[in-house]
């Protein structure tokens, strides 16, 4: 029997079987004649109801929500009801934003909440790579092989682009105050100390969120938008073991090559400079190797493998908590490299304070 719909004053009275197949020519006049008894007692009448499922008790609380008001429900079964308390259990009102007095949202609440975010997917990321050993299969190849190519090799000539750059910029401006004291020839030191230790590892880092960061964050977050990452867990599949680890282990990986790049292509830049100062190959080389360590090296090394964790689990998480449409894409993208560039400015900084104390 197809479904009916009655309208009295106050009172609605829904016939035959309020399923799936039956509802969809009734379901907007429903919602409508609900809407339009606000402000006023209505009752849903379900004596005459022989069929009742999910759609119908869905038909039945999105009237309920348009009506706005008190609504009786007379003349259901044990089964509607019960079916009507299950999807009511679990139905979520939408939570209003908190506002302040003056009529804008309020910044703290908002702000610790994001911050809770932060630390919750950092403990889920954290407690997936403890059980990785018993998800192995949910790692693909092919797609880490990907994911480090587009990260790591499509990046390469900008960072030796940038690099060689870098490195002439810093030595002539390093040359005039040096030439006062006649220590040209200590430039050379001058840079590759700041580029090992600092410059390098740091800009590849801004480099990789501008790239790689906003690029997680946008395949994520569409993803995300496009209800994919809701399908990998409704088939059991932890979207942090297939999604954010990889991405995680690629960017780590193919940091210190893009460190040695910048190094390298700073220190031609440098030389390139010198040797147009009259200083042979064979001296700026040497001056190199005796005044320089390979902890410098390697501290940057080290520096940049973190920076490239905290960039790609900005991203990752910027991207997996995206909401809102379309929009949401972009705004993801953009928090992921504002909070990467962020995140390795700080750690830096941590970086320089436990070095000093430690006297290395």
């Amino acid at each position: 029997m197809s479904a009916e719909l009655n309208i009295f004053d106050g009172r609605i009275v829904m016939r035959g079987a309020l399923t799936a197949r039956e509802l969809g020519p009734l379901w907007e006049r429903a919602v409508r004649a609900s809407a339009a008894a606000a402000g006023a007692r209505l009752i849903l009448d379900l004596s005459a109801v022989q069929r009742l499922d999910s759609s119908g008790a869905a038909l039945l609380l999105e009237m309920e929500r348009r009506h706005g008001g008190e609504v009786d429900i007379a003349g259901a079964d044990d089964a509607a009801r019960s079916l009507l308390a299950q999807l009511r259990a679990v139905a979520r009102p939408p939570e209003p934003s908190p506002v302040s007095p003056r009529g804008k949202t309020a910044g703290l609440p908002g702000f610790i909440k994001n911050w809770r975010t932060r630390i919750a997917f950092f403990g889920e990321t954290l407690l997936s790579f403890i059980a990785l050993p018993a998800n192995l299969r949910l790692l693909r190849r092919s797609d880490f092989a990907a994911i480090a190519d587009r990260a790591g090799m499509r990046a390469l000539f900008l960072v030796l682009a940038l690099g060689y750059l870098i490195g002439m910029i810093l030595a002539f401006q390093s040359a005039v105050p040096m030439r006062q004291f006649g220590a040209d020839l200590y430039v050379a030191d001058l840079v590759t100390i700041a580029l090992c230790r600092e410059l390098g590892p740091l800009l590849v880092a801004v480099i990789l969120a501008g790239r790689t960061g906003s690029a997680y964050a946008a395949e994520l977050g569409t993803m995300r938008v496009n209800d994919e990452i809701s399908a990998l867990v409704t088939m059991g599949i932890n979207p942090t073991v297939m999604l954010v680890l990889p991405r995680i282990a690629a960017a780590m990986l193919v940091m210190p090559a893009l460190t040695v790049a910048m190094d390298a292509s700073g220190l031609a830049g440098m030389a390139s400079v010198l040797a147009a100062f009259g200083y042979p190959l064979s001296a700026i080389t040497s001056h190199i190797a005796i005044l320089t360590a390979p902890g410098d090296f390697l501290q940057g090394l080290a520096k940049g493998v973190v920076f490239a964790a905290a960039v790609a689990l900005i991203g990752c998480r910027a991207g997996l908590t995206a909401s809102g449409g379309p929009r949401a894409v972009g705004q993801a993208a953009t928090a992921a490299v504002v909070g990467g560039i962020v995140a390795t400015v700080v750690l830096d900084g941590l970086f320089a304070i436990i070095l000093y104390r430690l006297h290395l």
